[in-house]
């Protein structure tokens, strides 16, 4: 694949490892060729390194399929998912997952993305309905500015949230930044 058809989540392979492209940035200097910057992050392992491509070299891109899988359970450092069709269950660890695992809900539906018979990444729903487990305490002074406090919700992830949220109610989390978009159920 020529490198101008390389895309942010784009998949890679560079000196034998596998790489998902995290940043793609494109710059045309006054005088020669164009060149790509990337950062990308090595799916087995987590480290991230750049590299920069002139206009017109080649990059090998992954094989890719996806499958339907459920998310099991938490066992150690690893997140068991279990295909919904052949009932396979494939293991991926904290450093594979990164962000991610804060938003992992037990049966949660998701698409895993396979390389072969290894489970590489898994791909969530752009936002979450999480319950909150826990609320710093607000003050009721008045300001001119919304107040954000700590929450926490039902996966053990902290996230701001406006000071009316309370113990119990739902609320939707965006995936992509982890941040909080709005209250969908109050609390009893």
């Amino acid at each position: 694949m020529e490198i101008s058809g390389v895309r942010k989540n784009s998949k890679l392979i560079i000196d034998g490892a596998l790489y998902n492209v995290e940043e793609a940035e494109f710059t045309k200097p006054g005088k020669g060729r164009a060149v790509y910057r990337l950062r990308l992050k090595n799916l087995r392992d987590g480290r991230v390194i750049d590299r920069t491509y002139r206009s017109g070299e080649s990059v090998d891109e992954a094989s890719m399929s996806t499958e339907e899988e459920q998310y099991l359970y938490r066992e150690g450092s690893h997140y068991i998912f279990m295909n919904s069709r052949t009932y396979e269950q494939h293991p991926l660890s904290e450093e594979m997952l990164g962000m991610k695992k804060n938003f992992l809900k037990e049966g949660m539906e998701v698409v895993m993305l396979m390389m072969g018979d290894e489970a590489i990444d898994v791909q969530l729903p752009i936002t979450i309905d999480l319950k909150v487990t826990e609320t710093e305490i607000s003050t009721k002074t008045a300001t001119i500015t919304p107040q954000n406090k700590a929450s926490v919700v039902e996966t053990g992830y902290r996230v701001d949230t406006p000071s009316f949220i309370k113990v119990g109610d739902v609320i939707k989390i965006d995936t992509r930044t982890g941040k909080y978009l709005e209250r969908v159920a109050t609390g009893k």
